[in-house]
């Protein structure tokens, strides 16, 4: 299906990493222009932009200014901006219950997956309102959705972004630019490089496809062909405020016995 998406601009934070890198390469096979936001891993970046002919864009997304700068700097890369994928995040590795969790960690979680995000719809919206057209997607995750133990910090923030955060924004966007949309993305567990080396292992594999009724882990493919799905207005014109779940039909409960 067409998606019209050809000569339209595209920033993906988060770009140089597996579902962010999947996400580029899938809106430039659409034809449109794509900016790999990065923060540290820049060959990475700079190569996939090579790759697909965009741009390779650096920023903190936890620091106000850098953002601030981020958009007017894709939107010279790409000569227009019209879709932002906020993709940009990061799980911590160590499972800690909340009444072991520092507040250092607790915020810095919240700083990288919340603030973050909110930063860079800020400042996306800032152009929208003088372009009056633009497609946010919003990547959350399952956690936010049923909650995962030991990472209540990563579940809040995700959480946030798939229900209030969301919700408002859908409706603000009329205040500026009554076609614009904003869509969430919940993915569930994925094929990337942290998780593939404990997907090897069948045992670990059947107990975290327990809850799922398809029993096979996402590829970063899948999410990023959905992301791509709410990005279009000729595929999802009329689709604004939503989460999709991504995760093989996961629920907060276990569909399998073994």
């Amino acid at each position: 299906m067409e998606t019209e998406l050809r000569g339209k601009g595209v920033l993906v934070t988060g770009g140089a990493g597996g579902i962010g890198s999947a996400t580029v390469r899938a809106f430039a096979e659409e034809g449109a222009r794509v900016a790999v936001h990065y923060r540290s891993n820049e060959d990475k970046a700079r190569a996939l932009a090579t790759e697909v002919g965009g741009a390779a864009v650096r920023a903190d997304l936890t620091s106000e200014a850098e953002v601030d700068a981020l958009i007017p700097e894709a939107v010279k890369a790409l000569g227009r901006l019209d879709v932002v994928v906020a993709n940009a995040g990061h799980w911590p590795s160590q499972d800690e219950p909340v009444w072991k969790m520092s507040l250092t960690r607790w915020r810095q979680t919240l700083a990288e997956n919340l603030d973050s995000v909110f930063l860079t719809c800020r400042a996306f919206l800032r152009h929208v309102e003088t372009t009056k057209v633009g497609s946010l997607v919003l990547v959350s995750s399952t956690a936010g959705l049923f909650g995962e133990a030991g990472h209540s910090d990563y579940a809040a923030a995700k959480g946030a972004l798939a229900s209030g955060f969301v919700k408002s924004l859908k409706n603000e966007l009329g205040r500026i630019a009554p076609m614009a949309r904003v869509n969430v993305v919940c993915p569930g567990w994925t094929e990337v490089d942290r998780n593939r080396g404990k997907l090897q292992d069948p045992a670990f594999l059947a107990r975290v496809t327990r809850t799922m009724a398809l029993r096979k882990v996402g590829r970063p493919e899948d999410i990023a062909r959905v992301i791509v799905t709410l990005a279009s207005d000729r595929i999802s014109g009329h689709v604004t405020g939503e989460v999709v779940t991504v995760a093989g039909g996961m629920e907060g409960r276990v569909l399998h016995d073994t």
